[in-house]
C-alpha cells in the first residue's frame, strides 16, 4: 500500500498558478510579451491569472474589458476560462486554464 502511494505521488503533476499583471494603457510590445508568456505557461500546463490594476479615471472607461477580450482572442484555442473577468476594487482579475 505504501509503495502504491509513493508511486502515485511520483506520477502526479502539480499545477501552478502563474500571474501576469497588466495595465489598461499597455504598449503593443509589452502586450505581445505578456501574450507570449501566457502561451508558454499554458503549454507547460499551468493556470494563468491575469490581474489588471486601474488608476484614477481608467476605471470609468471600458478599457479593461476590451483588453481582456483582445487577450482571449490572441490565445484562442489554448485555454478554457476558469473565472470570468471580474472587478474587485481597483483591480480586474481573470483566470484561465490550459485546454486538455
Amino acid at each position: 500500500m505504501q509503495k502504491r502511494k509513493a508511486e502515485a505521488k511520483k506520477n502526479q503533476k502539480v499545477i501552478e498558478i502563474k500571474e501576469l499583471k497588466l495595465r489598461p494603457m499597455i504598449d503593443t510590445h509589452d502586450y505581445e510579451v505578456k501574450v507570449k508568456q501566457a502561451k508558454k505557461f499554458l503549454a507547460d500546463g499551468n493556470k494563468v491569472k491575469f490581474t489588471m490594476r486601474f488608476k484614477g479615471r481608467e476605471m470609468s472607461n471600458d478599457l479593461g474589458k476590451t483588453l481582456f477580450t483582445r487577450l482571449l482572442d490572441d490565445l484562442d484555442g489554448l485555454y478554457k476560462i476558469d473565472s470570468e473577468p471580474k472587478l474587485d476594487g481597483k483591480q480586474m482579475m481573470m483566470m484561465i486554464a490550459p485546454e486538455k
